[in-house]
């Protein structure tokens, strides 16, 4: 009786084993601890170690070319032409104000663009002579004046005789017909010495161009090549140097118009 309460007893714990061993597998293959089923051979899962060695050799692995980093030539082709660009757009900006700030200038000489910093008032809206009335050159000594509106007319009478350019435009049917009056020889050298002043104004600006792009390239620096550095110091130094020059031509073409008549 006891031999067979012993094998009864026997079955149900490998029963309990097997049924525990299978619940278990379905939760987890990896947290098994080693076990024994009777007077079976002990089945032990193995480590599982791929993970700390593929980390290994993911760790002593090289960098591929394409996952480094900008080279400092990319870095220079980079910043040189958007540096020139800039440079030379506000350098250029100082050159167009010259300009137009020179023309504003009478000489003995008709010019187009003499009366564009005429402010006229009409309508109770003031408004830039240029915008309400088409100016052209007769002749070198003569201005015609054309307004978009004939109803204008006498509005642009009044601002240009206003102005102190000295001309005293008449009546030609729907147009002004103003001459340009030669220029005394006080009046000539005092129109220099503004010239000589907008000269100076604007390489001034365009010194200041240039320094604001040899801070730049100095901060730069670090990470660009020293004979990269010194390249784009060289070009924005030759930059200048065709503005100042450009500049300097039309002040001097101005400076002629003048003493010449």
């Amino acid at each position: 009786m006891a031999m067979y309460l012993m094998r009864a007893l026997s079955r149900r714990h490998v029963t309990f084993t097997r049924i525990s061993v299978l619940h278990s597998r379905n939760i987890s293959d990896t947290i098994l601890p080693p076990f024994r089923l009777c007077n079976a051979q002990s089945a032990t899962i193995p480590c599982i170690d791929f993970l700390c060695e593929s980390r290994r050799g993911f760790a002593k692995g090289r960098k591929s070319k394409q996952d480094s980093g900008p080279t400092t030539v990319d870095v220079t082709l980079d910043i040189g032409p958007a540096l020139k660009e800039n440079a030379a757009a506000q350098m250029d900006a100082a050159v167009v104000a010259l300009s137009r700030e020179l023309s504003k200038i009478r000489t003995g000489r008709a010019s187009a663009g003499m009366l564009d910093h005429i402010i006229v008032e009409t309508g109770g809206v003031k408004m830039p002579l240029n915008r309400i009335a088409l100016v052209s050159v007769l002749d070198s000594k003569t201005l015609s004046v054309n307004p978009y509106d004939p109803d204008t007319l006498k509005a642009l009478q009044k601002a240009i005789v206003s102005s102190p350019l000295g001309l005293n435009p008449k009546e030609d049917g729907q147009r002004l017909v103003a001459p340009i009056p030669p220029l005394t020889k006080e009046h000539i050298q005092a129109m220099c010495k503004v010239v000589s002043k907008s000269s100076e104004d604007v390489k001034q600006s365009i010194r200041r161009a240039r320094q604001k792009a040899l801070d730049t390239i100095k901060k730069a620096s670090s990470s660009i090549p020293k004979d990269s550095v010194k390249r784009l110091e060289k070009e924005v130094d030759e930059l200048t140097k065709k503005f100042v020059k450009t500049a300097d031509d039309i002040c001097k073409s101005k400076e002629k118009e003048i003493t010449q008549g």
